[in-house]
């Protein structure tokens, strides 16, 4: 199923301040981020070995929570701050580092935390690509 992102900032009937694909890309990253941490957490949870893997449940939620957050706050526009922007993402750029490494220290094991990794490297990519083009 597309995402429709893009559609939407199209029909933002103002100038936004943002390269709209940037944009788009960037909060499709969120999305995805926000559901795999989601469903990682879930997932350890499941796991035999839960107790080792608490703090790899906590980076998940609240990297998810954070990029949730991001997310809408990117796809509103009018009365936009870029201060508020900027730091929504450097916050979602350190939740991201912090939780890849988590789930990237457990990848061997359970490859739920090995995709969720590599959703984490994703949206941090986007993010850090976005928070250069705001001045």
């Amino acid at each position: 199923m597309p995402s429709t992102t893009m559609p939407m900032l199209e029909t933002y009937p103002k100038s936004i301040n943002l390269d709209r694909t940037k944009l788009a890309a960037t909060i499709d990253a969120l999305n995805d981020c926000a559901q795999a941490c989601t469903a990682c957490a879930d997932a350890c949870l499941s796991e035999d070995m839960v107790a080792e893997l608490t703090k790899c449940v906590r980076t998940n939620l609240d990297c998810a929570d954070i990029c949730a957050a991001t997310a809408r706050v990117l796809s509103r526009h009018t009365g936009y701050d870029a201060n508020i922007s900027r730091a929504m993402l450097e916050a979602c750029v350190t939740a991201c580092v912090s939780c890849g490494d988590e789930c990237a220290a457990h990848a061997e094991k359970h490859e739920h935390c090995r995709i969720c990794a590599d959703a984490c490297r994703a949206c941090e990519r986007a993010c850090r690509d976005l928070l250069a083009t705001i001045n």
